[in-house]
């Protein structure tokens, strides 16, 4: 780990944080559009979500929005390694510090904690007042890609941005559950905007996948905008009578036919 004691190594920091996060996004929203609308594109057609064509330009504008968002993800992350430095978090990398059953539970609650938080920010930011000024940009792309997930106007950026650092303060984490629950946080956007439903049937009523966003689910969001607000997982949705009543004909809908590899 670079020691953070002059304003190079602040600097060559940021330019590694930069790579590896505006680079995540990359990797995993590439990925996730060459594999089901290149490589599998025929075998998973029937299951796009949104059939309303992207608007021109739309790829580009949503990753110079993602490129914006990593710049503000980078500084942040930047001032939670000065503040780890100085001995200002919970972040451990001794994996003796505490019971290894720590490791699943504390990322179970910040998980929960991310959510709940996020729930709330997303009902607050459609709210009139507030929409056009935070929120409109993410919404500009009604009919979503993967290139979307990172797509936000700053203000929003730094929203989402705060929460996970923050319980960095007060909760102890392994250096390592911090980039894995990163990871999860990345794969889940990715997957949640491919506007292609990869799970299989009757997920949506699995004891497991009831409880997970999957592109159906988000894809909802992005044309009713009135329901589906959770980010990884619908409890809240549920507790809150938010879940769009179209979710599960629609998820019939779409993964109703069976897929080759399914049979």
């Amino acid at each position: 780990m670079i020691s953070l004691t002059s304003p190079a190594s602040y600097l060559l920091t940021a330019l590694i944080l930069f790579a590896a996060i505006f680079g995540r996004y990359v990797l995993f929203s590439w990925s996730f559009w060459w594999l089901f609308k290149v490589s599998m594109k025929t075998q998973f057609a029937h299951r796009a979500v949104q059939t309303r064509p992207r608007k021109p330009g739309q790829d580009r504008r949503e990753i110079g929005w993602s490129l914006l968002t990593s710049f503000i993800f980078t500084g942040i992350a930047v001032a939670i390694l000065a503040a780890h430095q100085a001995g200002y978090t919970q972040i451990y990398t001794d994996w003796q510090a505490y019971p290894l059953v720590w490791y699943p539970v504390s990322i179970a609650l910040v998980l929960f904690i991310h959510e709940t938080y996020y729930y709330w920010l997303h009902r607050w930011m459609h709210r009139p007042g507030v929409y056009k000024r935070v929120h409109q940009t993410h919404h500009d792309s009604i009919t979503t890609s993967p290139w979307t997930s990172f797509s936000f106007h700053p203000i929003e950026s730094t929203l989402q941005a705060i929460v996970i650092p923050a319980l960095t303060f007060v909760i102890p984490l392994h250096f390592s559950a911090v980039g894995l629950i990163l990871l999860i946080m990345t794969v889940s956007s990715a997957i949640n905007h491919l506007n292609t439903e990869i799970y299989p049937r009757d997920f949506n009523r699995h004891w497991l996948g009831r409880w997970l966003i999957g592109a159906t689910h988000h894809s909802l969001h992005h044309t009713q905008f009135r329901f589906n607000y959770g980010l990884y997982f619908t409890f809240w949705d549920k507790w809150m009578k938010t879940e769009s009543p179209d979710f599960h004909r629609l998820f019939g809908e779409k993964t109703g036919k069976r897929m080759k590899n399914e049979e």
